[in-house]
């Protein structure tokens, strides 16, 4: 249990002021919603999909922005410094952030509709300054870190990535226009890549080193394995770059191998933490997670198999699939289950003096309601990619939008629960 005391060492001593982490999390509720809403209206364009402007190319910028970064934001802001036993300088910024970023994420999706440029402009200024605050804040508080290496580490390669991805993401809107990139597919392929297994990618690991322990009580994790972890990882990332930029097969391949070793030392350690808890049920949000970790590996063995020419129907669009909604999608609202009540209570702990239960801050009915349409989701959708079924996709869109408008009454119940006036 020394790495979960650590992560709660003082940890209401480093809590931002509740509007900052929650004002992230329930956009991000409210685009997940937009997201399953807009793949609804254009899953007719979703089989066989691998860019350009469209209601599917919006439907992916409103998870990947709008649900995945701005989730990633979100805890970033508030975890790292508790994790890292370094206090946010100023909070203002990160406020700022918030409100650059998100309706820029908005413009941005409605800009790559039918490709309008002042729209694509305006919304990629909001997301890359907002995406420059976050780097700064960030970056300055992992300077100041010492207590957790592993993590930090972690947080150094994914901010490296998201200047990365922020790059090219630039590069691709300039193109809308001139056209000037000779080769785009690449370029958007190392755009994704670097968005979802470098950026995001790297910060799910790392703080699953003191999340996972945390939520079920369990031991420190072997450090050694956390740094094999984050070699492998990094040496995919890194691999699967240069395969995409120079357009070779094998560096691809090889990238994908060494992602399956990384992500398997990874669930290795997870697996620890929960054969070593202190709790016998780990609840529904631990059901999520480890379905996660199957699409994770799920969507490099589908990787895998595109590098070595296997004949996959529509391969790209369901590598994409499996890899944003099945493992990076599936693995934030598992953790979000438990980080919202965690740190309402942990608010609620400051201005009553008395802790509330976590079951009264959880909505049981909504969240058990989202994990059967999210699986249902998942599943239908991914058939209807392989076979070209648009009705699977639009019915497996359709589950998927029910269960984030559930997801979502679970988030406005967190908050407003935080924000009711208790009892003395």
């Amino acid at each position: 249990m020394t790495s979960a005391l650590s992560f709660l060492g003082g940890a209401k001593n480093r809590l931002l002021p509740a509007d900052v982490p929650f004002s992230y999390f329930t956009a991000a509720a409210g685009f997940h919603v937009l997201a399953w809403m807009i793949l609804l209206l254009g899953a007719d364009d979703l089989p066989g999909f691998v860019g350009g402007p469209g209601l599917i190319l919006a439907a992916l910028h409103l998870l990947t922005l709008g649900v995945l970064v701005m989730t990633a934001m979100g805890a970033a802001f508030q975890l790292l410094p508790v994790a890292t036993r370094q206090p946010l300088v100023r909070t203002w910024p990160a406020r700022l952030s918030f409100w650059l970023f998100a309706p820029g994420s908005l413009i941005l999706a409605y800009g790559m509709v039918d490709g309008t440029l002042a729209m694509l402009n305006v919304g990629a200024i909001g997301v890359g300054t907002g995406l420059a605050i976050f780097v700064i804040l960030t970056a300055d508080n992992l300077r100041r870190a010492g207590s957790m290496p592993l993590v930090a580490a972690h947080g150094w390669f994914a901010l490296a990535a998201l200047i990365g991805f922020a790059g090219l993401g630039f590069a691709l809107i300039v193109d809308f226009d001139t056209g000037f990139l000779q080769h785009r597919q690449p370029i958007v392929l190392t755009h994704m890549l670097l968005a979802a297994f470098g950026f995001m990618g790297l910060l799910a690991f790392g703080f699953s080193h003191v999340l996972i322990p945390m939520f079920v009580l369990s031991r420190a994790l072997p450090e050694k394995l956390g740094w094999l972890e984050l070699a492998l990882a990094v040496s995919a990332i890194v691999m699967s770059v240069v395969g995409m930029l120079l357009e070779n097969v094998y560096a691809v391949a090889s990238a994908a191998i060494i992602g399956l070793a990384a992500s398997a030392v990874y669930i290795l350690l997870m697996r620890t933490a929960l054969r070593t808890s202190m709790r016998k049920r780990h609840g529904l949000s631990f059901v999520l997670i480890r379905f996660s970790w199957a699409m994770l590996m799920l969507s490099l063995f589908t990787a895998l198999a595109l590098s070595l020419e296997v004949p996959v129907p529509n391969g790209l669009t369901l590598f994409g699939f499996f890899l944003l909604a099945g493992w990076l999608l599936t693995f934030l609202t598992g953790v979000l289950q438990r980080i919202m009540p965690f740190l309402a209570s942990l608010h609620a702990v400051n201005k009553s003096g008395a802790p509330p239960l976590l079951s009264e801050l959880t909505a049981e009915g909504p969240l058990k309601l989202h994990a059967i349409c999210h699986a249902a989701a998942l599943v239908l959708c991914s058939i209807g990619i392989i076979v070209e079924a648009v009705a699977l996709i639009r019915l497996g869109a359709l589950s998927g939008l029910v269960g984030a408008i559930a997801f979502a009454a679970f988030t406005a119940n967190v908050v407003l629960q935080l924000k009711r006036p208790k009892a003395s």
